[in-house]
């Protein structure tokens, strides 16, 4: 469960279409690469100032991963983290046929066990 959101807090909304290996085996491309990129980059979100939790969802070609942070400030930064943004090209290149992020403020958030 993703902690308490404090006010001003911000989700960053990763929607991803992955790319089918061109073999036209039906397989993702370079999944493995792809799987290891991912755990390093949630290993390297954790230790990012105002970073407060991320939820990743993946059925297939399709993928949702919403990270949460403190405030805009956090999300920018992240953005702008070396590492994050060669995945981020590596994405554009090898991964992804198509995505969408969104940068929304929540207003509320609660959770049941």
């Amino acid at each position: 469960m993703i902690p308490d959101l404090p006010p001003g807090a911000v989700a960053v909304i990763f929607h991803s279409m992955r790319r089918i290996n061109p073999d036209r085996s039906g397989r993702l491309s370079d999944a493995d690469g792809y799987a290891a990129m991912a755990a390093r980059m949630d290993v390297l979100a954790a230790e990012q100032p105002g970073y407060l939790g991320v939820r990743s969802v993946r059925d297939g070609v399709e993928g949702i991963t919403v990270s949460y942070w403190r405030d805009d400030v956090s999300a920018r930064a992240w953005k702008s983290v070396a590492e994050h943004a060669q995945a981020q090209a590596r994405g554009r290149q090898d991964w992804y046929t198509e995505y969408d992020v969104i940068v929304a403020e929540v207003i509320r958030a609660y959770s049941r066990p």
